[in-house]
């Protein structure tokens, strides 16, 4: 069997910013390990050094174990954010960064692959062992417990150090042990940053290159995260501006039609198949896209996935108050109950939920009184319940991220209100759809499909109807 450093004895030894733990094996033979510490920094270096223990250690040993554990105790107010956000991270040498999952027991075995750097990370610090050169490997593995349990999870790596078997051997390496700040994680290098759960993909992009800079950029002579948050929701917004008109645009056009839409409903009553092929031929006949006003939203649905991620990952709000929250990367709690809702509610009560809500349903109104859903009623109350229906989700988000849609709301009010009242001309709008009503129509490939699918199910529904009639 082998020897484990916790069986042995260590002298310490400190000099400067140095302190030593030597375990020795006779004259000139011992163990030693040296932590250095730089002042006004969360990095340390970290050597070990084997001296004259190359005849003491078997020959068939090509490498050191280490074994690092740690558990991560609960000390943030939302217990699920800060368990799903802890795992180990790992850095082969040749390729991106990766990770063991998040939400479940899992194992990752990298023994084949030379590593730069593992980390053992939770929702807002990191302790991370970077090898001057490279490891030989590892074995990582995360335990998931209850968020009743003591503890959240349990991290596990098992790093393979290099062993050559030299009469004096010393490895290098650096620990950072320290909070999850992009500056600080990236001046580590081999793209220590991406430790912090920005998202993957596209979202992660713009939350590491676009979002984060800017935040950055006010908080320096901002000192108020909220009002960082209501300047950046003013930003994006001005940002995507250009894409709400054009959605308020089509809106409008399609309000303009209201009254054809009324005669149509007249002519061919409940006719619900016919009246969907009639608008559509009317919407070609006019030069209206009833598609305009979903493309601006799709094009902004990254942004809002991408903040999903950035204010529950980012230390800046941790513990930062504004107004009645006094954490905004989690939860804010205005009451609690004596029961636990199901659905993920929790047993608090959101405030900026309650008000995101209940501004979700103002602007529902605002944003669809011009819009005709005579033929498919149900989507008018579709639109009013979802809210409702995520008041669930929402309600055990991060703060950050509930105060910043609160602000989109009341601002997307704003800007409708106006834009109808002063951007968009009515009369020109019908002078318009006039225009495009004498003028020579080509059918799209698309608007030639949907129309003929609209035609098939008017086809299907009369069999049905006429099945039904030969049965009686």
């Amino acid at each position: 069997g082998g020897v484990s450093t916790g069986q042995l004895y260590f002298e310490t030894a400190q000099e400067g910013n140095k302190v030593t733990f030597r375990a020795s094996a006779g004259e000139g033979r011992y163990f030693e390990q040296t932590y250095s510490l730089a002042p006004d920094s969360y990095k340390i270096d970290y050597d070990i050094r084997f001296e004259g223990l190359n005849n003491l250690i078997g020959n068939d040993v090509k490498e050191i174990k280490l074994d690092w554990v740690n558990f991560i105790d609960p000390i943030e107010i939302n217990r699920t954010y800060e368990r799903n956000y802890s795992t180990v991270y790992f850095k082969p040498t040749e390729d991106g960064a990766d990770y063991c999952s998040c939400t479940a027991d899992d194992s990752q075995d990298a023994g084949g692959q030379r590593l730069k750097w593992v980390a053992h990370s939770n929702q807002f610090f990191t302790s991370g062992l970077f090898a001057d050169q490279s490891f030989n490997g590892a074995a990582m593995e995360t335990q998931v417990f209850d968020l009743e349990n003591e503890d959240l999870k349990r991290l596990r790596s098992e790093v393979r150090i290099p062993y050559g078997h030299a009469p004096s051997e010393v490895f290098s390496m650096s620990m950072y042990a320290g909070p999850n700040e992009f500056k600080r994680m990236r001046e580590m290098g081999d793209y220590f940053e991406d430790v912090i759960p920005f998202g993957w993909s596209i979202f992660g992009s713009i939350n590491r290159w676009i979002i984060r800079p800017i935040f950055n950029f006010l908080s320096s002579f901002m000192g108020s995260a909220g009002m960082v948050i209501l300047i950046l929701t003013l930003f994006v917004k001005l940002l995507v501006y250009p894409l709400s008109y054009r959605m308020l645009y089509s809106q409008a056009k399609m309000g303009a039609l209201k009254p054809q839409l009324e005669g149509l409903k007249a002519k061919y009553k409940d006719d619900t198949q016919q009246i969907q092929v009639e608008t559509m031929k009317m919407y070609r006949e006019f030069g209206v896209n009833p598609l305009g006003g979903c493309l601006p939203m799709l094009l902004q649905m990254p942004i809002w996935f991408a903040l999903y991620r950035f204010f529950p990952a980012s230390i800046e709000f941790r513990q930062a108050s504004f107004l009645w929250a006094t954490d905004l990367s989690s939860y804010d709690v205005i009451a609690r109950l004596p029961f636990e809702i199901p659905l993920g509610f929790g047993s608090h009560i959101s405030l900026f939920t309650l008000l995101w809500a209940a501004t979700t349903l103002i602007y529902t109104y605002y944003n669809t009184k011009h819009m005709d859903f005579s033929a498919n009623p149900a989507m008018k109350w579709m639109q009013y319940i979802m809210p409702i229906l995520f008041l669930g989700f929402f309600n055990s988000f991060a703060s950050g991220l509930t105060c910043y849609l609160l602000f989109s709301n009341v601002i997307n009010i704003g800007q409708t209100i106006i834009t109808n009242k002063y951007l968009i001309d009515q009369d020109k709008i019908k002078a318009l759809l006039e225009k495009n009503k004498a003028q020579p129509k080509k059918k799209s490939a698309f608007a030639e499909r949907l129309e003929n699918a609209m035609k098939e199910q008017q086809r299907v529904q009369a069999e049905r109807e006429q099945a039904k009639k030969k049965k009686k």
